[in-house]
């Protein structure tokens, strides 16, 4: 139960601490500082809870680990329902929050960090264009984490490129839909976009297998964890 909770927890942070920054703060910092806090969200939390559940925190990043062999597919219900709960959590603590002002806070009108095309698309895009960008973006999230927990990687460092390609992503991505990549993040405002999420999670785990198929695994749990001489160090 202990790696449910740390993603329930994960999640929790990434989306009160994403969709905060852009829905308490999005007029100050502009897409850039919001693409940051969503990049910060996932590097803080690949170190304080990767060593337990390896800090998937996104069904996308859960479905394309089972097809590249790196996770076990018994333990994706778990996952999922932990991740959608504490996006639901986040989303609702969140609300609570924004609508702590006098003059009080609508979601269904200001938007809510919800994710969207057309009139919904901050920058007016299609559907098009919204489903291409957010197949081509969890593409770059799924095939980043592959990468950087791979056994050849160095050990203890994944959470940095994860964070870094985070924030990547939604500097392209918040003119277009807001950036989702997550189907838990969007859940609530918007379901269809978790379709999208999972195809671009497929593409990245079939050309990473293609890529480095000879290579041996190794679990996302334990790259993100510390090398064994740095645990030996602090126990000291």
């Amino acid at each position: 139960m202990k790696k449910y909770a740390a993603e329930l927890i994960g999640t929790f942070v990434l989306v009160f601490g994403g969709c905060g920054a852009a829905v308490l703060a999005g007029s100050h910092i502009g897409f850039a500082g919001v693409a940051l806090a969503f990049g910060f969200s996932l590097l803080v939390m690949a170190y304080a809870i990767g060593p337990i559940s390896g800090c998937h925190i996104n069904p996308a990043v859960t479905f394309g680990l089972v097809l590249s062999g790196k996770f076990e597919a018994k333990d994706v219900p778990g996952y999922v329902i932990a991740q959608i709960a504490g996006a639901i959590v986040g989303a609702g603590v969140l609300l609570v929050v924004a609508g702590g002002t006098s003059a009080g806070y609508d979601p269904s009108t200001a938007g809510f960090a919800a994710n969207g095309y057309g009139a919904h698309s901050p920058g007016g895009y299609n559907l098009t264009a919204a489903f291409v960008a957010e197949v081509v973006l969890t593409f770059f999230l799924v095939f980043t984490v592959l990468g950087s927990t791979d056994i050849k990687a160095p050990v203890g460092f994944a959470g940095i490129p994860i964070g870094i390609v985070l924030v990547l992503i939604h500097l392209v991505g918040i003119p277009v839909t807001n950036t989702s990549v997550n189907p838990a993040r969007s859940i609530g405002p918007a379901v269809f976009v978790g379709g999208w999420a999972l195809s671009g999670a497929a593409f990245a785990s079939i050309l990473y297998k293609v890529v480095v198929a000879s290579e041996p695994l190794i679990a996302v749990r334990v790259a993100e964890t510390a090398l064994p001489s740095e645990q030996a160090e602090r126990a000291r």
